[in-house]
């Protein structure tokens, strides 16, 4: 039912590329709004409730980065960025800002759906089992209502940096390297770079507040990947 159908604002200025989108979107059963300009992407996110945004870099009146950071100020909806730029540096600016994925023009209508399907499979999590409450002290993470908290304030991370941070905590101690990251975090054979999941890990320390030159959860393996730990107690403080 259309009522049921996933929303997504589709933000681009190219009207060829705009309109060939919306339809492979709607073809999939998917609800979609589309605008070619910056300002009307946040009028439009601000009139709806979307599921997901599909947000071209280069917009006129209002750019695709600045588009970005606003809805991140109030929302963690999950944003595919499209670009026309290549460089490993332009897309990374996508991802700090707090995009979710990526993905370079030109570019397959099938692939852009594929990439949809994927994100919002980790976003809702329909093929995951109910899960325990990570209780690590000062660190909480809800996997079943999706929330973390640090010293008992809620902590606001993107899809990515969740599914990240679940992805190490599961497993204290265990060593990733950043492709198996790549892979379990993005769900699917990323074209990225490893500098890819460096981005989500530092956007995600600091959200958290843990400081990489004295890393309290999220340890950097030195030519490897990453690794999570438990704080020790001090016995000191017993």
């Amino acid at each position: 039912m259309a009522a049921e159908a996933k929303r997504i604002l589709m933000v681009e200025d190219e009207k060829a590329i705009r309109d060939a989108v919306a339809a492979y979107l709607e073809r999939d059963g998917f609800w979609v709004r589309s605008v070619g300009d910056g300002q009307s992407a946040l009028e439009e996110f601000e009139r709806h409730s979307f599921d997901m945004v599909i947000l071209d870099l280069m917009l006129p009146k209002l750019s695709g980065e600045r588009v970005c950071r606003a809805i991140r100020d109030t929302s963690d909806v999950p944003i595919i960025m499209l670009t026309a730029k290549g460089e490993v540096e332009d897309r990374i600016v996508g991802l700090e800002l707090g995009a979710d994925d990526y993905l370079v023009k030109p570019f397959s209508p099938r692939e852009l759906i594929a990439r949809v399907r994927a994100l919002l499979r980790r976003v809702h999590y329909e093929q995951e089992p109910p899960m325990e409450v990570l209780d690590f002290g000062d660190l909480v993470v809800d996997i079943t209502g999706h929330k973390v908290t640090v010293d008992g304030k809620v902590v606001d991370l993107t899809a990515s940096e969740f599914k990240l941070l679940t992805t190490l905590a599961r497993y204290p101690g265990r060593v990733y390297t950043r492709m198996e990251l790549v892979e379990k975090v993005l769900g699917y054979d990323f074209e990225g770079y490893e500098r890819t999941i460096d981005s989500h890990v530092k956007n995600l320390r600091a959200k958290l507040g843990d400081d990489p030159r004295n890393p309290k959860w999220l340890y950097t393996v030195h030519g490897v990947g990453y690794r999570f730990e438990v704080p020790r107690k001090d016995p000191a403080a017993s």
